[in-house]
C-alpha cells in the first residue's frame, strides 16, 4: 500500500531493439561513448548527466547527479568541489559508482570502480572552458556547508565578483577539481518485454583484460 494514489499501476512496457554481445563495441569505454552519443542524437536533456553513489566509511551512502566531463580508457571524469560531502567520501573510501539513466531510451549503463583525483593539468584545463559565472560560483560556495539563507550564498557570489573584477581570467581554486572513476566493471542495460531486460557487462580480471558476461534482469 502507499498514500500516493495509482503509484502501483505506474509501468511503462519496454519494447526497446536486443543488446547482444555481438551488438558490443570492443571496449566499455567505445561502447559507453557510443550511447552517450546516441543519447546526444536523441535529444536526450542532460544526457551526460549521472548518478554518483559513494558512502562515508560507516556505510552511510548517499547519491547525487553530477555531470560526466570526460571519457578514455582510463575512466570517466567530473569536477567538483574537494570540501564537498561527496569528496569526502571519496577521499576516505576512494570508491564510487555512477549510473547514466537514459530513460527515454529505456537504457542505463552503471560503472563501478576505484577514484583517484585529476592532475592539476587537467583540472586547470577544464576550469579554464567554464563559463565565468560557474567559476566565481565555485569560489563562492562552500559546498555542502549549512547556511543560514539564500542571502549568505548570494552575498558570498557578490563579495568573490567583485573581488576578481577587471580579471581577464579567474584562477581555479585550490579545493576544486577533478575526480577520475577508474572502473572494474561497467554494466549496460537495455529495457525489453516483459522485464527481461537484456544486461551485458564489462569485468576487468586480474591480468587487466576485459571479460563481457550476460546477467539475469
Amino acid at each position: 500500500m502507499t498514500d500516493a494514489p495509482g503509484l502501483e499501476r505506474m509501468r511503462i512496457d519496454y519494447a526497446s531493439r536486443p543488446l547482444d554481445v555481438a551488438d558490443l563495441a570492443p571496449s566499455w569505454h567505445d561502447q559507453l561513448t557510443g550511447w552517450l552519443d546516441e543519447a546526444r542524437a536523441a535529444g536526450t536533456a542532460e544526457p551526460n548527466a549521472m548518478v554518483l553513489a559513494t558512502a562515508d566509511p560507516d556505510g552511510v551512502p548517499s547519491s547525487r547527479t553530477v555531470l560526466c566531463k570526460g571519457i578514455d580508457a582510463a575512466g570517466i571524469v567530473f569536477y567538483t568541489n574537494y570540501t564537498s560531502s561527496k569528496s569526502h567520501d571519496l577521499n576516505r573510501t576512494r570508491v564510487a559508482s555512477a549510473t547514466f539513466p537514459w530513460y527515454d531510451l529505456q537504457r542505463q549503463v552503471q560503472i563501478a570502480g576505484r577514484v583517484e583525483r585529476c592532475s592539476d593539468a587537467q583540472s586547470d584545463a577544464y576550469w579554464a572552458l567554464r563559463p565565468r559565472g560557474s567559476q566565481l560560483g565555485a569560489w563562492a560556495s562552500a559546498q555542502s556547508t549549512v547556511v543560514a539563507g539564500r542571502n549568505v550564498l548570494d552575498q558570498a557570489l557578490a563579495g568573490v565578483t567583485a573581488r576578481f573584477e577587471g580579471n581577464e581570467a579567474i584562477p581555479r581554486p585550490p579545493h576544486w577539481g577533478g575526480w577520475r572513476i577508474l572502473p572494474w566493471q561497467v554494466e549496460f542495460w537495455q529495457g525489453r518485454e516483459d522485464r527481461m531486460h537484456d544486461r551485458l557487462r564489462f569485468d576487468i580480471g586480474r591480468d587487466d583484460s576485459w571479460s563481457v558476461r550476460r546477467l539475469a534482469p
